[in-house]
C-alpha cells in the first residue's frame, strides 16, 4: 500500500464531497471544472498555504504537525474516524525488519471468553478480518456451510471480508447488502492506515479489487470508520429474517483483534429465532482453539 498516494487520495475525495457554500464560501456561480472544494479553497480554509498543502496532498510532505492535521480535519469536516484515518496515513509507521510472520492465534483470554458466552454468538476476528475462533452459535450464524474447525488452520481459515464478497452463501445472508459491504470497507480502509506495513493485508485488499468490481468501487470512494457497533440484517438459511444488535470489543495490547458478539432485542421475533438457532447448535458449544506449534 503506498502511504503517500493514499493519504493524496483520502484528502481529494474529502474535498469532493464539500461544496463552497457548506463551509461558509462564496462561488459567485462560477463554473468549477472538478465537484467539491479546490485545493485554494481548503488551503484557506485550514489556514495553510496553497504549495504546502499542495505538497502534502502529492506526498512530498511527511512532516505535518498536530495543528495542521487538526484544522485540515475540521475544515474537511472530518469524522473522529475519519481524524484518526488522517493521523495514520500522514505518519505512517516505518517498516522494520522482522522474522517472518506467524499467522495469527486468538489470546487465551479471548477463548475463554468466547467459550462463557455460549448462548450469544461470538467471533474473534484478527486484524486482517480472519476468523481466529467461534463458539458454536458465532459459526452457527455467520458460517454454517463451513468446517467448524477451519479457523484452526491458518491456510484456509475464513476471512469475513472475503466472505462476504466472494462466497455466493454469505451474499444471501445479508438483505441489506449495501449497507454490509459500505460497513466492510470502511472498516478495511481503516484498518489499511493503521497497518501500512501488513503485507498480507495488502494482498487480501489487492485480491478483492481483482475479483470483485463491487469492492472495488467502494474501495475508490475512501469511506473509513471503525464499525464497531450498529444493526445488522439477516436472512438466514435456517431461521429466516433476524435483526440483531452487534459489538465489537477490542484488545488493548495493539494486536488489532477483536470480539465480535451479536445479541437480539428481548421478545422481538429476532429473539424467537435466535433461540431457535441455539436450540440447532447448543448445549454442545466449544471453542475452536488454534492448532499449537
Amino acid at each position: 500500500m503506498d502511504t503517500p498516494a493514499e493519504l493524496g487520495n483520502f484528502l481529494k475525495t474529502r474535498r469532493a464531497r464539500l461544496q463552497p457554500e457548506d463551509v461558509g464560501l462564496v462561488s459567485y456561480g462560477a463554473r468549477r471544472r472538478v465537484p467539491g472544494l479546490r485545493r485554494e479553497e481548503l488551503a484557506q480554509l485550514a489556514g495553510v498555504s496553497v504549495a504546502y498543502y499542495t505538497r502534502l496532498e502529492q506526498g512530498q510532505s511527511h512532516n505535518a504537525s498536530d495543528g495542521v492535521l487538526d484544522a485540515l480535519a475540521r475544515a474537511l469536516r472530518l469524522t473522529a474516524d475519519e481524524r484518526a484515518h488522517l493521523r495514520d496515513l500522514a505518519r505512517p509507521t516505518r517498516a522494520r525488519r522482522r522474522p517472518a510472520v506467524r499467522p495469527e492465534r486468538a489470546r487465551p483470554g479471548m477463548l475463554q471468553l468466547l467459550g462463557a458466552l455460549g448462548g450469544v454468538p461470538a467471533v474473534t476476528l484478527g486484524r486482517r478480518f480472519e476468523v481466529l475462533a467461534w463458539n458454536r452459535l458465532g459459526h452457527a450464524l455467520l458460517a454454517g456451510h463451513l468446517d467448524f474447525d477451519s479457523p484452526g488452520r491458518p491456510l484456509d481459515r475464513p476471512n469475513t471480508q472475503r466472505l462476504l464478497f466472494l462466497d455466493p452463501h454469505t451474499r444471501e445472508l445479508y438483505p441489506d447488502r449495501e449497507t454490509e459491504t459500505r460497513r466492510a470497507v470502511a472498516a478495511l480502509r481503516m484498518a489499511a492506515g493503521q497497518y501500512p506495513d501488513d503485507h498480507r493485508l495488502a494482498e487480501l485488499i489487492g485480491e478483492l479489487a481483482m475479483k470483485s468490481d463491487e469492492f472495488g468501487t467502494l474501495w475508490s470512494r475512501h469511506v473509513v470508520s471503525n464499525c464497531d457497533f450498529g444493526v445488522k440484517s439477516f436472512h438466514h438459511p435456517l431461521v429466516g429474517a433476524m435483526e440483531l444488535d452487534f459489538e465489537m470489543t477490542r484488545t488493548p495490547d495493539g494486536s488489532g483483534q477483536g470480539l465480535l458478539m451479536f445479541t437480539a432485542r428481548p421478545g422481538s421475533p429476532s429473539e424467537a429465532a435466535l433461540r431457535l438457532l441455539a436450540a440447532e447448535h447448543l448445549p454442545e458449544a466449544r471453542v475452536l482453539e488454534p492448532e499449537r506449534p
